[in-house]
């Protein structure tokens, strides 16, 4: 598996818990934070867990009850836009976030210390029973990342389990008490070199070779993203934006490859500023997005127009889905890099 695949597997697309937190007649449900999941039914209950509106895998949620899926529009071509690219107030924003964050030192990792990663990430998710009765809700989970100096080490992976923490009808909230009343359990994984599902797996972060090999010139890089997302999305543009915010979002891609991201992300036509008041976790930023009008969706990047570091990503809804009305974020991640002496 290369490192473009790795990267797209960033997307937590599919919900993640130990055995004991759906020990009622669920499978153990374990990605690596790809959307690699199984869900079965039991006696009465069938259910699975996703994020709908990550159209470019088309599945939206399965289970052994029902299968929904979305068709997406999928380019077979690279198709290189020749039009303008972003509006002139959101090239602003970015060429100014690039501008603040080559300032802005990165982490030094010294050796027995570790890049610690913190992330908060939310995600939709929806289950059918025997009835085929569907059920909505977003899930919360608290991640932490413990990357050592030596890459080659040990990392340490804690989460909390993904909790439920917004419903938009009673019925949902009422099947989410009654099949989930243990509630999440908290777990630690580990693995050298990021690998923590044993000997032979992979990191799901981007090699230290693989952001070094990309370009720091933007109209290059962003040629480069076009090329390596060629056919996948629901369209060239969306697509280039989607592979940025997934960059981004891993919290090691360093200052310079940063504001090259920025630039590149200038470049692409339909890029806007959605939100100048954007808050994310608690955290206020600049939102600078892309609608997909087929899948009636939205990709927001949010940066911290001080120091122009990534907030987070978030994708939002442009029309109602099921319970969830438009303007809900779906999906959104926060990410802050720091450095730890220690690891637990």
């Amino acid at each position: 598996m290369d490192d473009l695949q790795l990267l797209r597997e960033m997307r937590n697309d599919i919900g993640t818990a130990p055995q004991a937190t759906l020990a009622r007649g669920r499978n153990k449900v374990m990605d690596r934070i790809s959307p690699a999941s199984s869900s079965k039914a039991t006696a009465t209950h069938a259910t699975a867990t996703a994020r709908p509106i990550r159209f470019k895998r088309r599945v939206l949620l399965a289970s052994a009850a029902a299968a929904l899926l979305v068709g997406g529009m999928v380019v077979a071509d690279v198709v290189k836009p020749t039009g303008p690219g972003a509006t002139a107030q959101a090239a602003e924003v970015l060429n100014n976030a690039a501008a603040a964050t080559i300032q802005t030192a990165d982490p030094v990792v010294n050796p027995g210390q570790y890049l610690k990663i913190q992330s908060t990430n939310l995600w939709a998710s929806a289950a059918v029973d025997e009835n085929q009765k569907e059920y909505q809700w977003l899930d919360t989970e608290k991640q932490t990342m413990y990357i050592p100096a030596d890459r080659n080490q040990e990392w340490v992976w804690e989460r909390s389990g993904r909790i439920p923490t917004t419903f938009f009808d009673d019925v949902s909230k009422e099947y989410v008490e009654r099949t989930q009343a243990a509630g999440p359990e908290a777990y630690v994984l580990r693995g050298a070199n990021g690998a923590f599902y044993g000997p032979g797996s992979e990191s799901t972060f981007p090699s230290l070779s693989y952001l070094d090999s990309l370009s720091r010139e933007p109209r290059a890089l962003l040629d480069d993203i076009y090329q390596k997302t060629s056919g996948k999305g629901q369209s060239v543009d969306g697509e280039a934006l989607v592979f940025i915010a997934d960059l981004l979002r891993t919290g090691v891609v360093p200052g310079d490859l940063r504001a090259t991201l920025y630039k590149a992300a200038a470049l692409i036509p339909g890029v806007t500023v959605t939100d100048e008041q954007a808050t994310l976790d608690g955290r206020k930023g600049i939102a600078i997005g892309r609608v997909e009008d087929f899948s009636h969706f939205r990709q927001d990047l949010i940066i911290d127009p001080q120091n122009g570091l990534p907030i987070g990503e978030r994708q939002v809804l442009t029309e109602p889905r099921g319970t969830m009305p438009a303007g809900t974020a779906t999906a959104w991640t926060t990410v802050e890099t720091t450095v730890s002496n220690t690891a637990p």
